[in-house]
């Protein structure tokens, strides 16, 4: 199908090799921005072709310094409604402060509903966004959006891989991530397991209180929508061992891996790290295997461009 003249697809700083990904499976060029800091730490962005009457997507991810990845969103929309774009979504692979999604302590914010607060004050007219953090952040949105699901690229990886039926158990690291688990394992033909635990103060640390489900003698797969530090991951990993499962391996929509992540994880006792290419690949980490998502951002777009509908990316 010919590629409809009023559609516009640009980047961001914060991960431009999945844009050009986007780019290439619908079969554009990706558009021209200039997006720089100026010697006093502003940030500025100048739209170098026409996109008076166009369908533009500004594809973003919020990769350190975050706050300035998302600065340049609200910056370049206000650049595009300036110039009279038709209509400007904004595409996150990765939600930015999407764990800050409800009032869990006395006298905390929501930032995921601020974040939103801020995208559509600024004129974005709509969102795409990938596996968020939770489901009651489509919630917050003042406008249309739409979410995408890794798991048919991810569970593809495992049966392709013959890592499926009944040797194999899908595994959630907490509670809150056993409705996705449970989907995940429907794929694979497996069964489930979830690692009940508690979280001990604001960071990573965790304590396992039990395991739910039959782990011995299966290939343990850890399934969750994001690996940040790595320890969730490798502690999990950890317990599964002891508890009889003949390897363990870990996958996850985003690869965030802050403060050296993968280096960790490239140490510990998993067999294997799969993640998608919502954020950029970190070197030296042998252990990783990366899919990408490039064509179901593309099949998106293009639906979103076309009024048509896209559910089946879904399947």
């Amino acid at each position: 199908m010919a590629i409809s003249d009023n559609l516009k697809v640009f980047s961001g700083t914060g991960h431009p090799d999945l844009a050009r990904s986007i780019c290439t499976e619908i079969g554009m060029d990706m558009g021209d921005i200039e997006i720089f800091k100026f010697a006093n730490d502003n940030i500025f962005a100048r739209i170098l072709e026409n996109v008076r009457g166009k369908d533009v997507f500004f594809v973003q991810t919020c990769v350190p310094p975050v706050n300035d990845r998302f600065m340049e969103i609200l910056i370049a929309v206000d650049a595009f409604r300036r110039a009279s774009a038709k209509r400007i979504t904004v595409v996150l692979p990765y939600y930015p402060y999407a764990r800050t999604d409800k009032k869990d302590q006395p006298r905390v914010p929501i930032t995921a509903k601020l974040i939103s607060k801020l995208l559509f004050s600024a004129g974005v007219d709509r969102i795409l966004a990938m596996d968020l953090h939770a489901e009651q952040i489509q919630g917050f949105f003042d406008g249309p959006s739409d979410q995408l699901l890794a798991e048919p690229v991810l569970s593809r990886y495992f049966l392709e891989s013959g890592m499926c039926g009944d040797k194999v158990v899908a595994v959630s690291p907490d509670t809150g991530s056993a409705q996705r688990v449970r989907r995940f394992a429907k794929r694979l033909n497996s069964s489930f397991a979830v690692i009940d635990k508690r979280r001990v103060g604001n960071d990573d640390k965790t304590e396992v209180i039990n395991i739910v489900g039959d782990v011995k003698n299966k290939v343990a797969v850890l399934v969750d929508d994001e690996i940040d530090t790595g320890g969730t991951m490798i502690n999990s990993a950890n317990v599964l061992l002891k508890k009889g499962a003949k390897e363990v391996y870990t996958v996850a929509t985003h690869g965030i891996f802050s403060k050296n992540a993968h280096e960790r994880l490239e140490a510990s006792n998993l067999s294997g790290v799969i993640v998608t290419d919502t954020f950029p690949r970190p070197n030296n980490f042998p252990k990783l295997t990366v899919l990408s998502v490039g064509a179901l951002f593309a099949d998106a777009i293009k639906a979103i461009n076309e009024e048509t509908s896209i559910t089946q990316i879904f399947k």
